[in-house]
């Protein structure tokens, strides 16, 4: 059998060793370790030695902290106005015919169907014989369900043959749909 080598006192990381605490269900011997940042740990010693433990945790909670925040101000910075303008929070897909997210007209009759799911849950399925009606139901169940910077802003004009169309509103400016 092969002599344990004695790592009492060596560090390695953030860990210092402080004495022998067994062996692991492999054979190893584990050590008791303390970190910099004052916590105690039990480490295989393969794995001290191989460098792949080198903190109780702190290190790698440092680091995944530090790439968050990395991340965030990254994608802060290339949708800052994602986060700032209301009606851009609803992104229209090509799709969408109406040009109001959640509203759609059903292709088997003249009606307009409104919806809204919430965490998983339909809260709305309406449906209404004109779209002003469902986007108005829409509106309402958003200011219901919805924080306010999801709210979608339409506004509804009348051309002089009376003819109904809307606006979206999206960053400041009118699309016409």
């Amino acid at each position: 059998m092969v002599k344990a080598i004695d790592m009492t006192g060596r560090k390695f990381g953030r860990l210092t060793v402080l004495r022998r605490d067994g062996l692991a269900v492999n054979g190893n011997a584990l050590w008791f370790c303390q970190c910099e940042c004052g916590n105690v740990c039990t480490v295989n010693s393969y794995n001290l030695r191989r460098g792949v433990t080198k903190s109780c945790g702190c290190l790698a909670r440092e680091l995944s902290r530090k790439r968050l925040i990395k991340q965030k101000q990254e994608w802060q910075a290339n949708h800052q106005n994602f986060m700032h303008d209301a009606a851009s929070y609803h992104q229209i897909r090509a799709n969408n015919h109406t040009g109001v997210v959640g509203v759609s007209r059903m292709t088997d009759s003249n009606l307009w169907c409104a919806r809204l799911m919430v965490h998983g849950q339909l809260v709305l399925n309406q449906i209404f014989d004109h779209f002003t009606d469902a986007v108005e139901a829409r509106m309402k169940a958003e200011r219901e369900y919805l924080p306010a910077k999801a709210w979608q802003f339409v506004v509804f004009e009348h051309t002089p043959r009376q003819q109904t169309r809307h606006v979206v509103i999206k960053d400041g400016y009118g699309v016409q749909s």
